[in-house]
């Protein structure tokens, strides 16, 4: 499984961006795909995750209401959407996919490149 994530950028406060995550590869229908985010001198931080077929998700409660995930499954593509940014949201930010409805990122299996997310105050 390979994952390619879009580029990131560079966002003012209140603004809005949206990353995009392609996998390719053998994936089952039964797989998660997470989102996790790491700040400079932070460790790596759960934002939220979606069953790549049920579309269940859930987020951290520093995101719920301001971020979205969302698949196309025609594309292989997961969508992470985010609304209302904040600086404190700045950090590099990777998709990932596993086996396990889980939010640590040692339970996640594949992972796509990290992407820079900043957002000046």
């Amino acid at each position: 499984v390979q994952l390619q994530a879009s580029r990131g950028g560079l966002v003012q406060a209140g603004g809005s961006l949206r990353l995009s995550c392609a996998a390719s590869g053998r994936l089952f229908s039964n797989y998660v795909m997470g989102w996790f985010r790491q700040a400079p001198g932070k460790e790596r931080e759960f934002v939220g995750h979606m069953g790549w077929s049920g579309g269940r998700t859930y987020y951290v409660d520093s995101v719920q209401g301001r971020f979205t995930i969302s698949r196309d499954n025609a594309k292989n593509t997961v969508y992470l959407h985010m609304n209302s940014l904040k600086p404190e949201d700045t950090a590099v930010y990777y998709c990932a996919t596993g086996r396990i409805w889980a939010t640590k990122a040692s339970d996640y299996d594949y992972w796509g490149q990290g992407t820079q997310v900043t957002v000046s105050s």
